[in-house]
């Protein structure tokens, strides 16, 4: 069982950020990733579409073997993960904002939320925020378009760049000393939110903390890699293969699936 893969799926090409973590902290573990690229993005979608979606990607990975499945979606996370941990049997991991390390270093007492719709809308979201973030100004804005652009391969485009002016223009004028970035999507968008924010301003986002907290249950449950080989990563489609490629810096093969 432990020599099995680790399964990891997102609403498209996002999740390969937590996919690096995950490779760089268990370089000899076999990974299988599933870009649901096709329905991207989950977070302009009902409850029942996003569960929908999540059962059938978490049904293909369990298919194929995985011993343990890293939901790399904010937004499937905090509307799905709840029923996949009650109706399957292997341990499940989450995605949610860093809203607790933000609400605990912030000087402002202003932290900025950029996520999807889905995320800053679901029942969890607002536990965890209702939790770490009182007393804190917590400025929301809903990353409309961005997954989009990604997807299609306008990571750094103008309208990336004005897209995201817009977005943080209110956030930067409520002082906001802290952004956290709530979809897996956005930890490519760094280099060009380095340059547009004010030296002040750090950035936090989820992919270290989530690749250890794999380790620490796949641990627990005694599923680490036993194998010293090279892994086997498995990468898998249902939208544009070549930026799928392209993100990963052509380092794996992706294949198609009509799924």
């Amino acid at each position: 069982m432990s020599n099995k893969p680790i399964g990891i799926f997102d609403s498209g090409v996002g999740g390969t950020s937590i996919f690096k973590e995950i490779h760089a902290l268990l370089p000899n573990e076999n990974c299988m990733y599933l870009a649901d690229s096709k329905n991207a993005p989950y977070g302009n979608k009902s409850e029942s579409e996003i569960l929908q979606l999540s059962i059938k990607n978490t049904e293909f990975l369990i298919n194929k073997g995985c011993k343990i499945i890293v939901v790399a979606c904010n937004t499937a996370t905090t509307n799905a993960i709840s029923y996949l941990r009650t109706h399957y049997d292997i341990p499940f991991i989450g995605i949610e904002p860093a809203i607790k390390p933000a609400a605990l270093k912030t000087e402002t007492k202003s932290i900025g939320i950029l996520a999807t719709k889905g995320t800053l809308s679901s029942h969890l979201f607002h536990k965890t925020t209702d939790l770490y973030a009182s007393g804190i100004k917590v400025i929301e804005q809903v990353g409309d378009g961005i997954v989009p652009l990604i997807e299609s391969g306008k990571l750094e485009s103008k309208e990336m760049k004005k897209l995201l002016e817009t977005y943080l223009e209110p956030m930067l004028a409520q002082n906001i000393d802290y952004l956290v970035l709530g979809c897996t999507h956005y930890p490519y968008l760094i280099p060009m939110l380095t340059k547009m924010l004010p030296n002040n301003v750090k950035i936090i986002d989820s992919g270290l903390a989530v690749a250890k907290q794999t380790k620490a249950v796949l641990s627990a449950n005694d599923l680490l890699c036993e194998s010293t080989q090279q892994p086997t990563i498995q990468l898998y489609s249902n939208g544009n293969v070549e930026i799928l490629n392209s993100i990963l810096d052509n380092k794996f093969e992706t294949s198609y699936l009509d799924f």
